[in-house]
C-alpha cells in the first residue's frame, strides 16, 4: 500500500472515531485477504473497505469494492471472527474518501453496504 492509500485510512478512522466507533484492528491481513479496518459500536462489528476517488472520478468509490473483493473481505472476516469471539453483529462497510489535489473533499460511509 502507498502512502496516500495509507492517510485515507487513517482518515476514515478518525471519521469512525468521531461517530463513536472503536478501532479493532486496521490492515487485518489472511491468506484470503485484507480488511482495511475492523471497528465496533453498541451493536455492530464493522469489516470496513476504505476506498478513495478523485471527485471528477466517473466511479464512485464503492464501485471499485467488486464481488471478488467483497468474497475476500467476507472470507477475512470469517476468520477473524472464529479467533476473536464476539457478540456483536457483523456488518460490511465502505468509506468513501472523496479527493480532489490530493486533499479530502468528503468523506462518506455506507454502512451494510454489501
Amino acid at each position: 500500500m502507498n502512502n496516500k492509500g495509507k492517510l485515507w485510512e487513517i482518515k476514515a478512522c478518525d471519521y469512525l472515531r468521531k461517530k463513536r466507533y472503536t478501532l479493532l484492528e486496521a490492515n487485518y491481513t489472511t491468506r484470503f485477504g485484507e480488511v482495511d479496518l475492523i471497528v465496533k459500536n453498541k451493536k455492530y462489528i464493522c469489516f470496513v473497505e476504505v476506498k478513495q476517488r478523485d471527485i471528477r472520478s466517473i466511479a464512485q468509490p464503492k464501485e471499485f469494492v467488486d464481488f471478488r473483493k467483497q468474497q475476500r473481505i467476507i472470507a477475512t472476516a470469517q476468520l477473524y471472527l472464529a479467533k476473536n469471539e464476539t457478540n456483536l453483529q457483523p456488518r460490511f462497510d465502505v468509506i468513501e474518501v472523496y479527493t480532489e489535489n490530493n486533499q479530502i473533499k468528503s468523506i462518506k460511509h455506507l454502512e451494510n453496504a454489501f
